[in-house]
């Protein structure tokens, strides 16, 4: 258990930043479960979604990156709630997947040329003897946008993504599991992307820039 409660490179629990935010925000509980769900809620809201974050920079990965940003996609934000709950003293790793997004934006799709989010990440905590899974990646307000219930996180029962918006429509489901991970696998991650996305690895491909809001609004 060691492993998930040490410092690694891209869950790096002991950066500055990750040891103010983890601080500020852990809560006044001493009880662990309730630390790790005020560390999941500061995690979904302080660091903005968006996917047009992603780079080929490995230090992107990073929660201190992140932190510093303020805006990121699922995989860093996954890495920040993992370093914050390792600094607190909860064990922390990352799991990934592909999932298929039904509620993207269709500039987004059109950029992917797929429908399918490879390498989705997400955090798993022990808490109370167990494994538990939490997916911090969108913050409310972008929830709001697509008319989907952001998620929440009791420490107890797994938080993953709604299969379905409040109107009924398909959300996102689960493709492939990749399993889980003590820090980012950076060769499985970037190789597997590269497989899913090879335009994304091509040297013309533009800076991906943007936002999910700025695309709604074209819409």
């Amino acid at each position: 258990m060691d492993t998930y409660l040490s410092p690694s490179r891209f869950i790096d629990s002991d950066h500055p930043a990750v040891v103010e935010f983890a601080e500020t925000h852990r809560g006044s509980s001493a009880d662990l479960c309730d630390q790790a769900v005020s560390l999941y809620y500061a995690v979904r809201e302080a660091i903005r979604y968006n996917p047009y974050t992603f780079s080929l920079d490995p230090h992107t990965l990073s929660a201190s990156f992140a932190l510093a940003a303020s805006e990121s996609y699922c995989v860093p934000k996954a890495t920040s709630l993992a370093a914050c709950a390792r600094h607190c003293g909860i064990p922390a790793r990352i799991g990934l997947a592909d999932v298929r997004n039904h509620l993207s934006t269709p500039r987004l799709i059109a950029l992917l040329k797929s429908d399918v989010f490879a390498m989705h990440g997400y955090t798993e905590l022990y808490l109370n003897g167990r494994w538990v899974k939490a997916t911090p990646a969108f913050n409310r307000q972008l929830c709001e946008v697509f008319d989907v219930a952001p998620l929440d996180f009791d420490g107890v029962n797994d938080s993953v993504f709604h299969p379905f918006n409040r109107q009924g429509q398909r959300s996102m489901e689960y493709v492939v599991d990749h399993g889980q991970f003590p820090d980012v696998p950076e060769a499985f991650f970037f190789a597997h992307i590269q497989q899913c996305y090879p335009h994304l690895f091509a040297g013309d491909m533009p800076a991906l820039l943007g936002d999910m809001h700025s695309d709604l609004s074209r819409t």
